[in-house]
């Protein structure tokens, strides 16, 4: 199930800042049509960071109802809290997703031991595949290999998001655990280098808007056409540091609004990006024939 071409959807919102559930039901649609694999709503690209607990589950359910069983929902209920990502977990599971991303705990700075017993305790309390999330530039620690190895032993957590930047690291995830453990690609401009080494797929920001295109590079590694892989690879190499010259999911959103998709509107303390960073971007969507 947690394989392939993934996408952290965006949230969009109303000019009033509310969610946009048309735009966002089109989008998910958008999506479906070009072969991504499966959905995943609040996320970091979710803003999930600044929707509260009501707009969380409200996103949660629109993606579930408008998937409809066509491809997995991997519903993004981590917390800093390990009480609130269980109760937050149990209340997606209820609504009918297929599985949960469950973000390193924040903030709090937990030891390694601290992390492990997190994960543990919402995979002991909510049945369903879960997971882990370590993106350490987001939530100030990074969960060591040796952890992510130990946490591979709970059957219910089957995947690991990699977004630390380090493939050394997951390297040795695989090696010592790939077996057990999907690894999962979380910088975009990895995707190819970690599937080279055995990681299963990408949850991508790129995928926002182009879907086809990410969907293509996964799938030409899973088939075993290297050389047509690593030229996509670079080929959208440009295009996903581009979703990357300010913070996620500031250049992906306002990438959707020059593509007609979305409004670009962000919840603070986001805000739009300056003038030089929008031309930058633009440039580059023109070579890509997006704007």
């Amino acid at each position: 199930m947690i394989q392939g071409s993934m996408v952290a959807i965006v949230t969009p919102f109303t000019d009033e800042g509310t969610v946009d559930e048309k735009k966002y039901r089109e989008l998910i649609e958008f999506q479906i049509e070009n072969g991504t694999d499966a959905i995943v709503p609040c996320g970091t690209t979710g803003e999930s960071a600044t929707l509260d607990p009501k707009e969380h589950l409200q996103v949660i359910k629109i993606c579930i109802d408008q998937v409809n069983r066509r491809v997995p929902v991997i519903a993004g209920t981590g917390a800093n809290s390990t009480s609130e990502a269980i109760e937050l977990s149990k209340e997606a599971k209820d609504l009918g997703a297929d599985a949960l991303l469950l973000v390193c705990p924040y903030y709090n700075k937990p030891s390694q031991e601290g992390v492990y017993r997190h994960y543990k305790a919402i995979a002991e309390a909510v049945d369903l595949p879960q997971v882990l999330y370590n993106v350490p530039g987001r939530t100030g620690i990074n969960i060591a290999a040796d952890i992510t190895v130990r946490l591979a032993e709970i059957p219910n957590i089957v995947a690991t998001k990699e977004a630390a930047g380090d493939i050394t690291q997951v390297s040795e995830i695989i090696a010592r655990a790939g077996d057990k453990i999907n690894v999962i690609s979380g910088d975009d401009f990895l995707t190819f280098p970690m599937m080279a080494c055995g990681a299963k797929g990408v949850i991508s920001v790129s995928a926002n808007v182009v879907p086809k295109e990410v969907k293509s590079m996964v799938a030409a590694v899973q088939q075993g056409r290297w050389d047509e892989a690593r030229k996509m690879h670079l080929d959208l190499l440009e295009l996903h540091q581009a979703m990357f010259i300010d913070a996620n999911p500031v250049p992906v959103k306002t990438t959707l609004k020059l593509m007609g998709k979305a409004g670009g509107h962000l919840r603070l303390p986001l805000c739009e990006m300056d003038s030089a960073k929008l031309d930058q971007l633009k440039q580059v969507l023109k070579k890509y024939n997006l704007i």
